[in-house]
């Protein structure tokens, strides 16, 4: 439909006088009056498109909410006549495509909006682009002899006009810059993340999104040369640029350094010129490798962050803490200036920006810079993980190959964190970093990263196999596949006569989303609570068992559990006997029917909307299951009794009232399960009537507190500028751990008896006395890499981590850690699905 459109635009223009405008004259107002919805800003690049012969727009997909997602692009009619050549022989420089290059044009491209209340920067979006685009202007036909400049306007145009919409509903006639005037207290969930409450910031190297997974694909079809990334921060800080401050990843190179301080550098002349204040080298690090800058950097780039301030509450103006008004025409002439220096210094460096980012790949690929060069994963154990972990490499153009059959190799166990020797078989997939992305292998790989502070902007350990739950090896040496990867052809279960039961494996997120759909399509599940062997076969605990009993009423049952079980590629076995050799019948009371859960997820104020839109996310777009979505403040009207399982996302706890709590346990009593995440746990710890409590005993809690008196005696005395550093030793940021794990309870089941669960906060609860212990942290050797604090390491051991309590007939599930953080987790989803199907069944 936007492809028709345009067309159906551009004939019409074709045929009539129609000078290009500036976004003033196109939109009838000046940048800053107003906040701009996305439909306006479409039609304003498709009116430069259809009028200047060097514009093009690219459409690279649509959002959740079916707004388009386009880049604009801009260059000299020279260079756009051979815009292809110029794309693949960038591509040539990386190796990604074979052959020379024989021009040699920098790539710039300019993201703005990708949080969608920091929505100035749309707005800021149209003036720089329509001031290149401008063939009036004779300095920017200049800069762009030797550029082509790709710009997308809005990153995230849901977010966007979540935030647009409201604003301009509550905006004043007048400007009102009182910042306790309605306009300036955006509700829940605010306008930053997409339409699943997903931040698509940290997003890029995961591609859960939609959005991020369309704009990879375009990404990996140009390999800019520069990227900047338009923000917005709080309203007391002025502007921010590079140069980054530290932790700067040791993968990042002396020259992608050195650009930032000379883009900087030129900034700075810029705002100094304006009297406006800003800050470099703070706060904004180069290390999570998920950013729209670190993400460009290990893809050879220059990523760079700008952040004006201002962001949701700003609106169209509001008054600082020195009291002074922050405009939005202001905050649009700031960062339009911040990417008209990033379009003069590509102009000014673009041949050594186009060499040095050719020697990148050369020498990222010949000669790996860091520790770890080779990783093998374990293809013959869950190989539905392995599988989601290669779909993964794909989205980010990792290359992988099959191992050579090898005995006595050398490397890290992730499963141990310890050095130690392995095989190989050739069933194992081998990644190494002797590749064009190996900065990226290494970086998504790594450990641990190296930190030269540990004053981080974000989590500091993501190790793909720690994430995906798949047994894997690092290798500081070399070691090459043996064959190329090919994707085995999936072997479709056919409908042979008419079996008793079909069996189905419990490990991965697969196969919850096989036994949504068969929950969905009205056929009955059971499943194993304890391993048994049956024709010669063993299945372990947690098999799913889809029995013909219970089913007699299911149109072409066969049919329907083939034809499910072929869409998420599941093999089947089958039985024609409940009569086991080992183990439990089919028909025991510990071989268990799944009730359709009639799910509901807690929402609104007080929770966190991040975790409340993995969540959504999850059981919406993977499983596609349905849930019901219930706002807070309305628990004390809601009819409890719909639903058999409450899922409380983070932070909700502070909003159970004493009569909303007696509500809700009167619910789990009678039968209900809860579920509750993180900081959802607050409600229930420490607390008359639960087992839940951060200490053992008294004398452990009495402890504790004169340690902490201890510690506030200390920190009180500390210099003021170290209690930022100090603030951090009681908390976590990614650390991960082994977590032990029952897997005789179903909240356990596929697990292996561990998970490694990612900590990012300083939470720590004692064993539960009446409740089921299911995922534990035992000792201190339980620990393998990333950023705890040492106020609160030494407590970690002897802690539970998740664990059920039974109330009444029914159950409260407690997770001190997000199982599925930022929906990048994998291995996680399958403990949150087993406590929504098979817990308390």
């Amino acid at each position: 439909m936007r492809k028709i459109y345009a067309l159906v635009l551009a004939l019409l223009l074709a045929n009539t006088t129609f000078a290009q405008k500036s976004p003033e004259d196109f939109l009838g107002y000046k940048l800053g009056d107003r906040f701009t919805p996305h439909h306006r800003v479409v039609a304003y690049f498709e009116h430069l498109a259809a009028t200047l012969p060097n514009v093009k727009l690219v459409y690279y997909g649509e959002t959740y909410e079916h707004r388009p997602l386009f880049v604009a692009i801009v260059s000299t009619p020279e260079n756009m006549g051979k815009l292809e050549d110029i794309r693949l022989d960038n591509l040539r420089r990386t190796g990604m495509v074979e052959g020379t290059p024989s021009t040699k044009v920098a790539l710039n491209w300019m993201q703005y909006n990708v949080h969608g209340n920091e929505a100035v920067a749309t707005e800021a979006a149209m003036m720089t682009f329509w001031q290149i685009a401008d063939p009036n202007n004779s300095q920017s036909k200049d800069w762009l002899k030797n550029q082509v400049l790709i710009l997308d306007p809005c990153a995230n145009p849901d977010g966007k006009d979540r935030y647009t919409v409201w604003y301009n509903q509550k905006q004043n006639n007048r400007l009102q810059p009182d910042p306790q005037s309605m306009e300036h207290s955006e509700p829940w969930p605010g306008g930053r993340p997409n339409h699943y409450l997903m931040d698509l910031n940290r997003d890029w190297a995961w591609q859960t999104q939609q959005e991020t997974q369309q704009r990879l694909k375009l990404y990996h079809d140009w390999m800019p040369h520069l990227f900047v990334d338009y923000h917005e921060q709080g309203i007391n800080e002025p502007f921010y640029f590079a140069p980054a401050a530290q932790p700067i990843h040791e993968q990042v190179s002396a020259f992608q350094n050195e650009f930032q301080i000379i883009y900087g550098k030129n900034t700075a002349k810029k705002f100094d010129e304006q009297g406006w204040m800003y800050f470099t080298k703070e706060r904004f690090d180069l290390l999570y490798p998920s950013y729209g800058d670190t993400y460009p950097m290990y893809s050879g780039a220059i990523g760079m962050t700008i952040e004006k301030g201002g962001s949701g509450r700003a609106g169209l103006g509001m008054l600082n803490a020195l009291g002074d008004t922050v405009t939005l025409r202001e905050r649009i002439e700031h960062q339009h200036t911040a990417g008209i220096s990033a379009v003069e210094v590509t102009a000014q460096n673009s041949a050594r920006l186009t060499d040095e980012f050719a020697n990148y790949f050369k020498t990222s690929s010949s000669n790996p810079k860091t520790k770890y060069k080779s990783f093998v994963i374990k293809g013959d154990q869950k190989p539905d993980r392995v599988k989601a972990l290669l779909a993964l490499l794909d989205k980010n153009k990792i290359q992988y190959g099959y191992a050579k059959a090898a005995s006595g190799l050398k490397g890290l166990d992730y499963n141990t964190g310890k050095a130690g020797t392995f095989a190989a078989t050739e069933k194992d997939i081998v990644i190494n970093a002797y590749q064009p992305k190996s900065v990226l292998t290494q970086v998504l790989f790594e450990p641990e990263a190296k930190l030269q502070d540990s004053i981080t902007y974000d989590i500091t350990s993501w190790a793909l196999p720690y994430a995906y739950g798949v047994q894997a090896y690092a290798m500081e040496t070399r070691l090459d596949a043996g064959k190329k990867f090919e994707k085995t052809a999936f072997e479709a279960n056919k409908v042979e006569g008419s079996p008793l039961a079909y069996l189905a494996p419990w490990n991965a997120t697969q196969h919850a989303k096989f036994l949504a759909a068969l929950i969905n399509n009205k056929i009955r599940v059971r499943f194993a609570e304890k391993a048994f062997d049956i024709n010669g076969k063993s299945y372990p605990i947690g098999t799913l068992i889809i029995h013909r009993n219970g089913n007699q009423y299911v149109a072409d049952f066969d049919k329907k559990v083939t034809d499910i079980a072929n869409k998420f590629e599941i093999t089947l076995e089958s039985s024609n006997s409940a009569y086991v050799d080992k183990g439990r019948d089919f028909g025991s009371s510990e071989v268990k029917v799944i009730v359709a859960p009639k799910i509901a997820i807690m929402s609104g104020a007080g929770t966190s909307s991040l975790n409340f839109g993995e969540l959504w996310y999850f059981f919406e777009q993977e499983l596609d299951y349905p849930v019901s979505i219930l706002d807070a403040e309305g628990l004390g009207r809601f009819d409890l009794s719909k639903y058999n399982v409450i899922i409380l996302p983070s932070s909700w706890g502070s909003y159970l009232s004493e009569n909303n709590m007696k509500k809700m346990m009167d619910w789990v009593r009678a039968g209900g399960k809860l579920i509750a995440i993180e900081n959802a746990l607050n409600a229930f710890a420490d607390k008359n009537g639960f087992d839940l409590s951060q200490y053992d005993t008294e004398d452990e809690k009495k402890a504790a507190e004169k340690e902490q008196k201890e510690i506030l005696n200390v920190e009180r005395l500390e210099p003021y500028q170290e209690r930022e550093r100090m603030g951090i030793s009681t908390t976590a940021a990614g650390a991960i751990y082994q977590v032990k794990i029952d897997p005789t309870h179903p909240l356990g089941f596929g697990m292996d008896g561990k998970f490694f669960t990612l900590k990012n906060n300083g939470s720590r609860y004692a064993y539960l006395d009446n409740g089921v212990n299911v995922g534990i942290i035992p000792d201190a050797e339980a620990y393998r890499f990333g950023y705890i604090g040492n106020k609160i390491k030494p407590k970690m051991p002897k802690s539970m981590v998740y664990g059920v309590e039974n109330q009444g007939r029914g159950q409260i599930v407690y997770m001190s850690d997000n199982p599925m953080f930022r929906s990048f987790w994998e291995s996680g989803k399958l403990l949150v699905a087993n406590a929504v199907f098979l817990v308390g069944q």
